[in-house]
C-alpha cells in the first residue's frame, strides 16, 4: 500500500500567496526576469514555486531553491502589483523554510552562515576581515584569485573610514532650543566603510535643528539575517534595538541606509506574533524615517526657520530657486529598498534638485536593481554582474559625472562597475555627502 509523502510544515501564508492573480504586470519590474526571460525567475513564477513546495508537490531541492535564491528581494514587484501581493513577506518565509530544510554546499554554507552572518553584522569583525583583503589588492595579488573573489575585492573602498559618532550631537541652530531629539542608526557596513557619510548625516540633522542620539549599545538591524532566511536571528536583532532606543524619548529614529531602513520599518511585522514585543515593535517602526524623508519633511514643516549650513542651503534653494554656478551634471539611482518597500522617491530628488537644478538628469531604469541587494553580489555574482553592467550602461548614457544614491551596497556596486567600464571619473556619492559637499551659499 503506497503512502503519500508527509506534508511539509506550514511556512507560507497561503491566503497572501493567493492574492497573486498571475496578471503578469510584475514581469517588466523584475530585474531577473528582464535578464533571463524565464517565468520561474519572475515574481509570479516564484510564488507558484513557493505554493508547490508548501503543498508538497515540489521538494525543497536544487530546482526550487535555485530560482528562489536568484531573487534579489528588491520588491519592485510590490509596486507594480495591482493586487497588493506582499511578496517580501512570502519570500522571507520561504527562505527561512529553505534554510531549515535544504542542505547547501560547504562553500555556500561558509559564505552564508559564517562570512555574511558572523562577520558583516559586527563592525569590529568586519574591520579585521577587511585588512588582509585590502593588502591583497594593494599588493596586486588579487589578480591571482578566482573571478568571484576578485569581484568581491573590487567592492571594497580604497580607504574605508570609520568615524566614531558622539552619543549626543547637539543641534547647530541659532536658537538655544533644538527642534527635536532624534535617534540615529549607524549601521554595520555604514559605520565601517562610510564613517564620514554617517558624520555628514548627523551634521545635516544638527543643522536642521535636531539633537542626535547615537546609542553605543545598538546592533545590526537584522536585514542580512532576514534576507538570508534566518528570521529567528533577525527577530533577536529587532528586540535588542527596540530595547536600546525605546527609553530615549525620541521624536524619530533616523537611518541613512535604505536596506536597513526597510528592515527597521518592518519590526512591527517581524514581531507581530510575539505578545511581549508586538506593540513595542510597532511603536519603534512608527518612529523610523529615512534621512531624506526626515530632512524633506523637516523642510516642509519648518521652512520658515533659519537653520545654518546644509539644511539652510536646501531650504533657500527650494524656496528661492537659488542655484550655484557650474554645478556638475548629476543623476539619481533609486536604492531598491527605499523606492519599493518604503515608496520614497520624491524626497531625495527634491533635495538634489535644490542643489543641482536643471543639472539633475533622469536615469533610465533608475529603480531597477544594480545587483548589490545586500549580500546578493556575493551569493549570486553572475547575475549581480549582469545587473551591474545594465546599470552602468544606463548611467553612462546620462552624461552625468556624479551618481547619487542612498544605500551603501549600491554605492559599492556602482563604483566597482564604473571602474570596470573605465569610467572612474564618475563619482558615486551618498546623498548626505553630496548635500554637505554641495551646500548652496547664502
Amino acid at each position: 500500500m503506497s503512502h503519500s509523502p508527509e506534508a511539509p510544515p506550514r511556512f507560507l501564508d497561503y491566503d497572501k500567496s493567493l492574492a497573486c492573480i498571475h496578471c503578469g504586470l510584475c514581469l517588466s519590474a523584475c530585474p531577473t526576469y528582464l535578464e533571463t526571460g524565464n517565468e520561474n525567475d519572475s515574481p509570479r513564477g516564484r510564488i507558484y514555486l513557493m505554493r508547490a513546495v508548501q503543498d508538497g508537490r515540489l521538494p525543497v531541492g536544487d530546482t526550487a531553491v535555485r530560482h528562489i535564491d536568484l531573487c534579489l528581494g528588491c520588491r519592485a514587484c510590490e509596486v507594480a502589483c495591482p493586487s497588493g501581493v506582499q511578496y517580501g513577506e512570502l519570500l522571507e518565509a520561504t527562505r527561512d523554510h529553505i534554510e531549515h530544510h535544504h542542505t547547501r554546499s560547504l562553500a555556500q554554507t561558509i559564505l552564508r552562515r559564517f562570512i555574511i552572518e558572523k562577520i558583516f553584522p559586527f563592525p569590529g569583525r568586519m574591520e579585521l576581515a577587511l585588512r588582509p583583503a585590502l593588502w591583497l589588492r594593494r599588493l596586486g595579488l588579487a589578480r591571482f584569485l578566482p573571478k568571484f573573489a576578485r569581484e568581491a575585492l573590487s567592492l571594497i573602498p580604497e580607504a574605508p573610514k570609520r568615524c566614531e559618532l558622539p552619543v549626543v550631537a547637539r543641534a547647530g541652530q541659532q536658537s538655544s532650543r533644538p527642534r527635536g531629539r532624534v535617534g540615529f542608526i549607524r549601521g554595520c557596513v555604514m559605520s565601517v566603510m562610510f564613517g564620514e557619510t554617517n558624520a555628514a548625516s548627523v551634521r545635516l540633522l544638527n543643522q536642521a535643528g535636531y539633537e542626535v542620539v547615537t546609542p553605543a549599545e545598538q546592533g545590526c538591524c537584522g536585514a542580512l539575517y532576514a534576507h538570508g532566511g534566518n528570521l529567528d536571528q533577525a527577530r533577536a536583532c529587532a528586540r535588542h534595538n527596540i530595547q536600546v532606543f525605546e527609553a530615549l524619548g525620541l521624536e524619530a529614529i533616523i537611518i541613512n541606509a535604505a536596506g536597513c531602513g526597510s528592515a527597521l520599518k518592518e519590526y512591527g511585522h517581524l514581531l507581530r506574533d510575539d505578545p511581549v514585543w508586538a506593540a513595542r515593535a510597532a511603536r519603534f517602526s512608527s518612529l523610523v524615517a529615512d534621512l531624506t524623508e526626515w530632512l524633506f519633511r523637516s523642510r516642509s514643516e519648518h521652512g520658515a526657520g533659519r537653520p545654518s549650513g546644509g539644511q539652510q542651503a536646501v531650504n533657500t534653494a527650494l524656496e528661492h530657486d537659488h542655484l550655484p554656478s557650474a554645478v556638475p551634471k548629476v543623476t539619481y539611482h533609486d536604492a531598491c529598498h527605499l523606492a519599493h518597500p518604503q515608496r520614497i522617491t520624491r524626497p531625495p530628488r527634491e533635495l538634489l534638485r535644490a542643489v543641482a537644478g536643471d543639472q539633475l538628469v533622469d536615469l533610465s531604469e533608475s529603480d531597477v536593481c544594480c545587483g548589490s541587494a545586500g549580500s546578493y553580489n556575493l551569493t549570486e555574482p553572475a547575475m549581480a554582474e549582469r545587473l551591474q553592467r545594465r546599470k552602468i550602461e544606463n548611467i553612462l548614457q546620462t552624461g552625468a559625472t556624479i551618481v547619487v544614491t542612498t544605500n551603501p551596497g549600491c554605492i559599492l556596486q556602482i563604483r566597482a562597475g564604473l571602474l570596470k567600464a573605465g569610467a572612474s571619473h564618475i563619482r558615486v556619492l551618498h546623498i548626505a555627502d553630496y548635500l554637505v559637499e554641495s551646500s548652496v551659499p547664502v
